[in-house]
């Protein structure tokens, strides 16, 4: 993918005009389907500047529901009626609450990918290489998970039935025989000691790619060895050289690793831009922090996936976190304009999606939950035509934005001029809530600036020569001039 790239991450399962009723079952809730993403939904999802869309939860996992056909699981050990989308049960099928007729649900899924394909977008599926569901009983033998001495002692508040004997290595990196119930206790953690288990799952990317899936967020890749990482791509590129793959990376100090040794193509900047721009609104952290994460970055800075939301964070909108959609405007501006880094958002996020709701199994934590059977309301209302006001201008903004970043060979291609360091701290300007750059491209730039206070604020921004040496833009000695449209509250210096 070329240009600036932008990841649409949608949950199909909470996908739908639906409502639902909270902890309900799928005979009550019922879930998203495949089917549900029409050719009108993906053009109005292309009209994000939308490059690929993430479908999570397409792997079939453990789940309360029965299905007729598919072996039921243990309900005792696991999370919500829905289950979690990480606790794999089956590598080769889909989750089968995701098609109008389950005996035809590959098809559905493949029917899917070409809908996407056709609407000039690449599909991304989870890959999940650490940890699968404790009772996936096939494919798998003994050697190729943690075995310990015992049984599972499960935490009492399951009151489960569930019997393991001798206990396996619960997913979370648990070494022991009794997980605590903040544990990933519905699953089991893969030896990668084992060169088998590498070889299985080499065999489940080939699977999934052959099904025309284009890339893979791979989850928790911190727990599993970069080098198979490393091995497995090359084995995959191969044969399809264009498959790209993200990382689920949280450790900064772990980027260049799993980029240089583990061979992924974008990585999470979790703990770097998100992080930190999530304390800037929170906390009142200094906008001058972020010029350390980028400086941190360095070259790698292509090669980050820059977001606000995705389904284990916080929405964005949310009491938990900025509390409207308009409050994440400044955050959007930095985190999707500063670099050519590729951008994601997660379906909901465009219209301020607020996740205020009790869903069952998930309590009231400011996100979608992706054990239970629920719904998105802001999508619902979206797809009844029935959108707030305030969702309307969010998602104008969220469109005008997505537009500017994609389309705009400034922001697409161009270089990045961090101007906080020529901008001290003054009456004119707040170096601890305002946060400048500049983008510039083949004799063009451009001035942001964001305004992480919660008013309209008049400052001026100091920008010095160098900034228009460093674009090429001038030589020494050289006068520039500089146009500040009026609905613009700032004054600029040339220093």
């Amino acid at each position: 993918m070329e240009g600036k790239v932008v990841i649409y991450q949608l949950l199909l399962r909470a996908f739908g005009k639906r409502k639902y009723v909270s902890g309900g079952s799928y005979d009550i809730n019922g879930s998203g389907k495949f089917d549900d993403i029409t050719d009108e939904i993906l053009k109005k999802i292309k009209k994000l500047s939308v490059s690929a869309i993430w479908y999570t939860g397409v792997i079939s996992h453990a789940t309360k529901t029965h299905f007729y056909g598919i072996k039921d699981c243990n309900a005792s050990i696991i999370k919500g009626e829905a289950g979690s989308p990480y606790a794999i049960r089956n590598y080769f099928d889909v989750n089968p609450a995701l098609a109008n007729n389950h005996d035809n649900r590959m098809a559905e899924f493949e029917a899917l990918v070409r809908r996407t394909h056709k609407a000039g977008m690449k599909v991304i599926i989870d890959f999940v290489p650490n940890h699968v569901f404790r009772q996936y009983d096939t494919y798998f033998t003994r050697n190729n998970f943690h075995i310990l001495d015992g049984p599972l002692v499960l935490p009492e508040s399951l009151n489960s039935d569930y019997v393991e004997n001798p206990a396996k290595a619960t997913g979370n990196d648990v070494f022991h025989r009794s997980p605590t119930i903040n544990d990933w206790y519905d699953t089991v953690k893969l030896n990668y000691d084992n060169r088998d288990t590498w070889k299985k799952m080499l065999e489940v990317l080939k699977f999934w790619v052959a099904k025309g899936v284009d890339g893979f967020r791979c989850d928790m890749v911190e727990m599993v060895p970069a080098e198979f990482f490393s091995w497995a791509f090359s084995e995959i590129k191969r044969i399809y050289p264009n498959t790209f793959f993200i990382a689920e990376v949280y450790g900064k100090e772990n980027y260049r690793k799993y980029h240089e040794t583990g061979g992924f193509d974008l990585l999470y900047d979790k703990s770097g831009f998100y992080d930190t721009l999530r304390s800037i609104i929170c906390d009142g952290t200094s906008t001058r922090q972020l010029t350390g994460e980028w400086q941190f970055l360095g070259d790698l800075q292509p090669q980050m996936l820059n977001f606000l939301e995705n389904h284990d964070e916080q929405r964005i909108a949310s009491d938990f976190f900025a509390g409207s959609g308009r409050a994440a405007f400044p955050a959007l501006a930095v985190s999707l304009l500063f670099n050519k880094a590729p951008f994601m958002l997660y379906f909901g996020q465009e219209f301020g999606e607020r996740g205020m709701e009790k869903e069952g199994f998930s309590g009231l934590d400011g996100r979608t939950s992706i054990f239970d059977y629920c719904y998105v309301p802001s999508i619902r209302r979206w797809l009844l035509d029935r959108l707030t006001l305030d969702e309307v201008v969010v998602y104008k903004e969220y469109c005008r934005l997505l537009k500017i970043a994609t389309s705009d060979a400034i922001f697409a291609q161009g270089d990045t001029y961090d101007l906080m360091y020529a901008n001290p701290d003054s009456e004119q300007f707040d170096g601890n809530r305002q946060f400048a750059f500049m983008r510039g491209y083949e004799g063009s730039c451009m001035l942001v600036v964001a305004n992480f206070e919660a008013r309209p604020v008049e400052i001026e921004v100091n920008i010095p020569a160098e900034a228009y040496a460093f674009f090429g833009l001038v030589k020494e000695g050289e006068k520039v001039e500089v146009k500040v449209g009026a609905k613009d509250y700032m004054r600029v210096n040339l220093v």
